[in-house]
């Protein structure tokens, strides 16, 4: 029979402790790979959800937000891919939330953040547009899309 001490041993195992503070620091790094991305005002829209099978699973609260994210899906991939080599991580899923959806824990900057782009959403969309859409190959496709944005954001949806 097993001592309790043997048990707790096993539990806290060096391997265990590692992997754990791994996922700390995968599911802190997100704020800073968007500011990396030249998208730092999407962290106040999106979140990491969680990470399965090598798939990493991106809430966002907008539509608008989920296709800029998806703009950026391969720079994102490759910064999660060097930053945590041991997950494997293979791809990106950017879906829209629930409704209710508040990003964890908003610091005092992050919500002046928020009332800054509530005040003036034309030059939030002038900022997303020059980094968000600058990947897009193709005119036409990134034409449309910056209209798109520019209709949200008049809209007050953005």
């Amino acid at each position: 029979m097993r001592k309790f001490g043997d048990a707790l041993a096993a539990i806290f195992e060096k391997n265990i402790v590692e992997k754990t503070q791994a996922y700390s620091k995968f599911f802190s790094c997100w704020d800073d790979l968007l500011e990396k991305n030249g998208v730092p005002s999407a962290s106040a829209h999106s979140r990491i959800k969680s990470l399965e099978k090598g798939l990493v699973w991106i809430e966002v609260d907008h539509p608008g937000w989920k296709q800029i994210l998806q703009t950026k899906e391969r720079k994102l991939l490759h910064d999660f891919r060097y930053r945590f080599p041991e997950m494997e991580i293979t791809g990106l899923c950017v879906m829209l939330c629930r409704q209710g959806f508040v990003p964890e824990g908003p610091s005092e900057q992050k919500q002046g953040e928020n009332e800054a782009e509530t005040k003036a959403p034309r030059e939030n969309a002038q900022e997303i547009e020059s980094a968000a859409y600058e990947g897009i190959k193709n005119p036409a496709l990134k034409k449309a899309l910056m209209k798109l944005g520019k209709k949200i954001v008049e809209r007050g949806e953005g």
